[in-house]
């Protein structure tokens, strides 16, 4: 890879990065419910599923998932039904409007680290993602297509974990300002929550790649 390749794939992924996404209303909401510490974990939970998702892609999971129907329905709705169960619980969350839990953890760090990782590793759609976009950037006459394509996916988890933390710890700030507003943050748990269950119903409409949608 030259280095123009490496920019394009780091301007690229940034703004993939970025776009609107279920992983980042997961972050976000966990910051404002649970304080910055709590979104952080969480970006680190989404990283660590993109982690998974590489090395999936590098033993050819993404061309199953591109040419089964079976395999990614099965996926597509464990990951959808798992978004709804999120999204349920945001939108039921009580406000904390207790001062003393402004920045805890109330719901447990290991929790809030998991339920990143799942959110992330039970969208077929990333799979099928990171096989469409990764081998972008590696010529056909690579040496080394696959430890290439560990270190793009590598090089993408990474970076989200890079712009997905700083996002946590910002909006945790700001969760003090909505735990003094209980009416405030229930309505922000009910859009967060909203949100969080219309994307997995979106996922669950969506069509398998290999299925003509």
């Amino acid at each position: 890879m030259n280095e123009s390749t490496i920019l394009l794939f780091l301007l690229t992924s940034l703004l993939i990065i970025l776009s609107p996404g279920q992983d980042l209303v997961l972050v976000i909401s966990r910051s404002i419910a649970h304080g910055r510490h709590a979104g952080m974990l969480t970006a680190a939970g989404v990283s660590v599923g993109l982690m998974g998702h590489t090395l999936l892609a590098a033993l050819g999971l993404g061309a199953i998932l591109q040419t089964s129907e079976l395999l990614f329905s099965a996926l597509k709705f464990i990951g959808a039904a798992y978004l709804i169960h999120l999204g349920i619980k945001a939108y039921r969350a009580p406000s904390l409007a207790l001062p003393q839990a402004v920045g805890a953890v109330p719901v447990g760090a290991r929790r809030l680290f998991v339920q990143g990782m799942l959110s992330n590793l039970s969208n077929p759609k990333i799979a099928v993602f990171y096989f469409a976009y990764l081998p972008q950037f590696i010529s056909p006459g690579s040496a080394s297509p696959t430890l290439l394509l560990l270190a793009l996916g590598s090089a993408f988890a990474v970076l989200t974990f890079a712009v997905k933390v700083p996002i946590g710890f910002v909006a945790g700030v700001c969760s003090n300002w909505f735990q003094q507003r209980p009416t405030v943050q229930r309505w922000m748990n009910r859009v967060s929550g909203t949100v969080l269950i219309s994307l997995g119903l979106k996922l669950a409409a969506e069509h398998s790649p290999g299925g003509g949608g």
